[in-house]
């Protein structure tokens, strides 16, 4: 059998040797939670198989169970090359929902919990001779309401814009060897005026007395290089750059970087990665890439697969999606109420796609401020692997935190998660909670489903006065915390959203499904037409990339078809902004 989802899963940290450990393993759902006591741990195989890395929710696993699971558990042997004897092995976890105890050859190695970000754990002590075992027990629930679950159903079955769940591991498991010195994590920064690139190594292991090396290259040619010792377990490097090349919006632009430590003549790490070169920030109420104007014609990607659930059943998958968003005119996304795979945000790179990147925060309760060490944790997870990637060019933690069994959002959770993730990465803007119900916030976006075009379009005259989207805020129970000071950045992060399916199918949407393609068609444009000709909008992002199980309101079916035209969708798309148009004056 070959081994799915094959391809290296850590694109910003590739290093030559490593060991995917995707494919069967057994499986078994534990509904009394008790396996601990009954040492499942311990077993030589578990009741069932799955194939890893696809949840048991899904077809690609080979069980398709979508009924509550608050307990898994999986196991699988595995060999150590010879070649990786006295190196430290270390077992990586691309993620597992939600908490993860992990054993190896039946002793207990440590826990993650934390649905949506890798972890890993340092195994050398437990491995033995010849083969040896590694086994997962996984809780998940997401009627707690104590962790993030995103668009996971609450309910046995799917509903509205809830989709079937994700329980256990979900992306690639793997094993890779290291010496005793070595980088464990980095992040790059670039400045366009000098033009350089700044790396921050987070290394591990017997570091003192050692060198690091960094070497860039453009198309294979060298850049530039530098070097510094290493006193901390924290060095930092700049290299100025021979040649500059700007990672554009929809034409990217990535240099190669490698990098080593060397001790005493002997190379302990070497590893390769890469970078683009570019600026992101607001200036008045546009956003800048490379100090250019840049309208965002984003659109929602929620990253389900109907055969995948949340793991995409292929590289190609993840690469395609984009590509097909692009085709339809949008230069990005918000990846949606989900922490995407790593591989994602590669193509992402690779592509010159823009993304916010946000947190699954539905299901989590945020009425009180304790709740914060259910989310703040793995949101600084999720910034800690991502910071480095180039399309990233703003951060959203939260989404739509309406108020919860009739007790308020807890405003304090929200400002200081908003202030920690300006204080973790200054480069960047941060909306604080998508739609609505800002407390402090760099973009005031605001999400609206309005289907008549005229009647949406009014909604957003009278910004320049403070007003915005009066007829929500008229209701004191809906007001934002943060009012709108009629200056500052806004676009409309969702809308749209129209249904439509050429099935007849009676799916969920919003408003009144058009009679027709015809229809469809001159809805769309109208609405999007009303914001980009608006010129205080930054941008707008539209509801939905594809359809998602019930809900039929994407430009393309689940299973990836245009429903239209995509060149009548790009045309739509791609005129010229009002707040293009000024900047050019």
């Amino acid at each position: 059998m070959s081994v799915p989802r094959n391809e290296y899963p850590r694109p910003m940290l590739v290093r030559d040797e490593w060991l995917n450990l995707n494919g069967e393993w057994d499986f078994e759902i534990d509904d009394a939670k008790n396996g601990i006591e009954r040492e499942f741990f311990n077993r030589s195989s578990l009741d069932g198989k799955i194939i890893v890395p696809f949840c048991p929710e899904s077809k690609l696993s080979g069980i398709g169970h979508t009924d509550f699971m608050e307990c898994v558990w999986y196991r699988r042997d595995f060999d150590i090359p010879k070649q990786w004897h006295g190196k430290d092995i270390i077992l990586h976890f691309g993620a597992v929902d939600y908490r993860a105890e992990v054993y190896i050859n039946g002793e207990y190695e440590g826990s993650h919990k934390g649905g949506y970000t890798p972890f890993c754990f340092n195994i050398t002590e437990h491995i033995k001779d010849g083969k040896n075992s590694v086994t997962v027990c996984v809780f998940d629930d997401v009627r707690s309401a104590d962790q993030p679950a995103g668009k996971q159903s609450s309910k046995l079955h799917s509903y509205g814009c809830y989709y079937t769940r994700t329980t256990g591991i979900w992306q690639t498991v793997w094993l890779e060897p290291v010496d005793k010195c070595r980088i464990e994590n980095m992040t790059i920064t670039t400045s366009l005026d000098r033009p350089s690139v700044h790396i921050r190594f987070e290394l591990g292991g017997d570091f003192n007395g050692c060198n690091i090396t960094a070497e860039a290259f453009w198309d294979g040619k060298p850049v530039g290089s530098a070097s510094c010792g290493v006193y901390s377990d924290s060095p930092e490097l700049t290299i100025d750059l021979l040649e500059k090349h700007l990672w554009e919006v929809g034409r990217g632009g990535l240099y190669d970087l490698k990098l080593k430590i060397e001790k005493s003549n002997k190379i302990y790490d070497e590893v390769s990665s890469y970078f683009g070169l570019r600026s992101v920030c607001l200036d008045g109420r546009v956003l800048k890439i490379n100090g250019r104007t840049v309208f965002g014609r984003w659109v929602l990607d929620q990253g389900f697969y109907p055969d995948g659930i949340y793991t995409a059943p292929s590289d190609d998958a993840l690469k395609n999606d984009i590509l097909y968003s692009m085709s339809l005119g949008f230069n990005g996304a918000r990846m949606h109420e989900k922490v995407f795979e790593p591989r994602y945000l590669y193509w992402a790179d690779k592509l010159g796609y823009t993304v916010w990147g946000e947190h699954a925060n539905w299901g989590l309760n945020i009425t009180e401020m304790d709740q914060i060490e259910h989310f703040l944790p793995e949101w600084l997870e999720a910034l800690r692997r991502d910071m480095s990637h180039p399309s990233i060019i703003g951060w959203c933690p939260f989404n739509e935190t309406w108020d919860f069994e009739g007790r308020k959002q807890c405003d304090e959770l929200l400002r200081l998660v908003y202030r920690v993730t300006k204080a973790v990465d200054p480069t960047r803007p941060v909306i604080d909670t998508s739609g609505n119900y800002h407390v402090e916030t760099d973009i005031f976006d605001v999400h609206d489903y309005t289907q008549d075009p005229k009647t949406f379009a009014s909604y957003f005259d009278r910004i320049p006065e403070g007003i915005i989207m009066d007829h929500i805020y008229r209701d004191p129970a809906r007001r934002p915390r943060q009012k709108y000071d009629g200056v500052s950045p806004t676009f409309v992060s969702e809308y749209g959203g129209i249904r439509w399916s050429f099935e007849d199918v009676q799916g969920w949407g919003y408003g009144e499904a058009p009679k027709s393609e015809k229809e469809f068609i001159e809805r769309y444009r109208g609405l999007t037409a009303a914001l980009l000709n608006n010129p205080y909008m930054l941008g707008f992002c539209y509801t939905q990339l594809y359809d998602v199980e019930q809900e039929i309101n994407g430009l393309m079916t689940y299973d990836r078809k245009f429903k239209f035209d995509p060149d009548i969708i790009r045309e739509i798309n791609s005129r010229a902004a009002a707040i293009e148009l000024e900047d050019k004056e």
